[in-house]
């Protein structure tokens, strides 16, 4: 975004907010950076980054050895839901151990989900705006309720 413009966005928000009274608090507003925290994510110019915090706090997670642990991992995994390509392919593993069997079993086949996973993660994901001429792939998760 040119300079020009974001001041013209600025001065048409202010607008707005003197006309329905509304004050800003000056030690909680910046302006004219290039990027910061807002609404627990990281915006910049290159897009929305996930909290490097949210991101650790997978990595450095140890196998899950009850359904509890689990149930953490994946409450931690859909924080960052919108970061991590093929979601659901990436995380189904780890939701069906929390089925209603009896006994809690994390297979190889999780173990290697959630290293796979851990590698994903440690390249920070980036969301960014579509660029004009490029292919634009679009992932659906579809299911059949019976």
């Amino acid at each position: 975004m040119k300079e020009e413009d974001h001041l013209s966005n600025l001065k048409q928000a202010f607008e707005v907010m003197r006309a329905y009274g509304m004050k800003l608090n000056p030690n909680k507003c910046t302006f004219g950076v290039r990027g910061g925290k807002f609404l627990g994510y990281m915006v910049s110019e290159r897009g929305i980054e996930a909290k490097a915090k949210k991101i650790e706090a997978i990595v450095r997670l140890q196998s899950p050895k009850t359904q509890k642990e689990v149930q953490k991992l994946t409450g931690k995994i859909a924080s960052l839901s919108r970061f991590i390509s093929r979601y659901a392919d990436r995380s189904l593993l780890f939701f069906k151990t929390l089925g209603k069997a009896k006994e809690f079993k994390w297979t190889e086949e999780c173990e290697q989900a959630l290293k796979d996973l851990k590698c994903y993660l440690v390249t920070p994901p980036l969301l960014a705006n579509p660029k004009q001429g490029e292919t634009l792939f679009l992932y659906l998760e579809v299911s059949v309720r019976q």
